[in-house]
């Protein structure tokens, strides 16, 4: 279990990263951490069967750094949640979220996640068992709609049923979900974003906390978002081109202290490294979501080859990490994070065989495209 800070030290959802199956586990999260101090994490979505029936550390230990840090739950019991949440506060986290957003037929099996957008007043029995069991936020992740319960009608009697619960804060994926004839994968890309639904939303309840998720790509998006949200949640570029977040504790959030470079960013994760190995974990636990540090810059793609092909092996250690990073040229290394429009230049484009998506080995394919059940 882990302490919170005090409450005041925690930021708002000003800038968030979205819960990702399969890659914002504990290490990725430290590893973002690095790159931002302000931005808030959300771990993996954690059924809650596995937190009751399972292995509670496995599902729910992360380590001190990780704050601001919100669990996010799967489920449609309230008295399974509520018990969930005594045990989420118990371990110290900062928020729990409940899973409205998730349109996988897994999730739909188990009755949680986008489908539960068509049962507004049993999400608000979950979030009022939720809110009864805990000091912390209990907050609500969803979506615009589902199939053809997608008008905008439908969407405000969702947010008013649930907010009458007493859940004040609302994360939308600005899309609707299929539940039949999409894939996890689709449900990303093909339904058509709708932000004016969500802009809509925070001028009919001005006193909720909105915040926006979906197809966020840059900062500077999410400043022309912040505009009018409350908060912006970015998910897959967070994860694909994780440097972005070097400047969001200035950009966003207003700090003065300079951004990390990126060889300090890898320098100060080697000491994790270094425990993890100790414990008699793998390498490849944390080098997998580093892949896209220097994403569309020179010295990328020996940089994820030497991870990707040796990171995996046994014994692999520090070495590989250090290996690695010699691949990269030392101005890339050492250069400020600079907004874009200061003339800096920053990732090049080099074609697709030097973007994150066209990894060498099997476990830069894991890391882009396991077997997830969401992606925010």
């Amino acid at each position: 279990m882990t302490a919170r800070p005090p409450a005041s030290t925690v930021p708002s959802h000003r800038l968030s990263v979205a819960p990702m199956m399969d890659w914002t586990d504990r290490h990725d999260r430290y590893f973002l951490r690095l790159l931002s101090k302000r931005t808030r994490l959300y771990t993996e979505m954690v059924t809650t069967g596995a937190i009751l029936f399972g292995d509670k550390p496995r599902h729910l230990d992360f380590s001190q750094e990780e704050h601001p840090l919100a669990l996010q739950l799967g489920g449609s019991d309230p008295a399974q949640l509520a018990e969930c949440v005594r045990i989420a506060e118990q371990w110290g986290y900062d928020e729990v979220n409940l899973n409205v957003g998730c349109p996988s037929d897994r999730v739909q099996n188990g009755m949680f996640g986008a489908c539960l957008m068509a049962k507004p007043d049993l999400v608000a029995r979950c979030v009022e068992a939720m809110r009864g069991a805990t000091r912390l936020p209990v907050t609500v992740k969803h979506r615009l709609g589902i199939d053809d319960l997608d008008s905008y009608e439908l969407l405000t009697q969702f947010v008013r049923t649930v907010s009458g619960a007493g859940c004040d804060t609302f994360i939308v994926h600005a899309r609707k979900a299929f539940l039949q004839g999409l894939s996890p994968k689709e449900n990303r890309e093909i339904p058509p974003l709708r932000y004016e639904w969500v802009r809509q939303l925070k001028t009919d309840f001005p006193h909720l906390t909105i915040s926006l998720n979906g197809g966020v790509k840059s900062l500077e998006e999410a400043r022309a978002h912040l505009e009018w949200a409350d908060g912006v949640m970015i998910g897959r570029e967070a994860y694909q081109n994780p440097y972005l977040l070097a400047l969001a504790d200035s950009t966003i959030f207003g700090e003065t202290a300079p951004a990390p470079t990126r060889r300090q960013v890898v320098e100060a994760l080697q000491p994790y490294v270094e425990e993890l190995l100790a414990r008699g974990e793998y390498l490849s636990r944390v080098t997998r979501h580093i892949l896209g540090l220097f994403a569309g810059l020179p010295g990328a793609r020996g940089w994820r080859r030497v991870l990707s092909e040796r990171g995996t092996r046994p014994g692999a250690g520090l070495e590989v990490l250090r290996d690695a990073l010699a691949q990269v040229p030392a101005h890339v290394l050492d250069s400020p994070a600079t907004p874009p429009s200061a003339g800096v230049p920053g990732p090049r484009s080099e074609g697709v065989s030097d973007g994150v998506q066209a990894q060498p080995a099997a476990l830069a394919q894991e890391a882009l495209e396991p077997s997830a059940q969401h992606r925010a």
